[in-house]
């Protein structure tokens, strides 16, 4: 019986006596911000952190990259190949939804005219008969 709820319940029933598994399962919290180099705190390290460039470097090496790339018509080949690969992992309507959508959105046009026009109208009458 023991075995079978061990299955059901998957790892968290290895982890009800282990304190040490507990200590290194991520708390889904944000860590304190970094220390500062006069600072004396210790990191730990428990979670771990990306080193960013400086701006003036991510700068530079936007340059270099932009120099290398070179010839514009290979830029706009592989635009183009990126574009269609990207279409051809879109989940196109069928026939009965591209019906629906349209005719929802022609209900919804003609409605938003047809509000918008009596406003007009209901302004130039008011308009007309406070100064007319």
């Amino acid at each position: 019986m023991s075995d079978e709820r061990d299955t059901r319940r998957g790892a968290h029933a290895a982890d009800e006596g282990d304190d040490t598994a507990a200590a290194t399962r991520p708390s889904g919290k944000r860590s304190a911000r970094r220390t500062r180099a006069g600072s004396s705190e210790v990191d730990t390290g428990a979670i771990a952190t990306l080193d960013r460039p400086s701006r003036k470097a991510a700068k530079a090496t936007d340059r270099a990259e932009r120099k290398k790339s070179g010839n514009p018509f290979k830029r706009l080949l592989k635009f183009l190949r990126e574009v269609i690969a990207e279409l051809r992992k879109v989940i196109w309507p069928n026939r009965k939804q591209m019906v629906t959508y349209t005719s929802v959105v022609l209900v919804f046009v003609i409605f938003m005219v047809a509000f918008i026009s009596g406003l007009d109208l209901a302004f130039i009458k008011g308009v007309n008969w406070l100064f007319g």
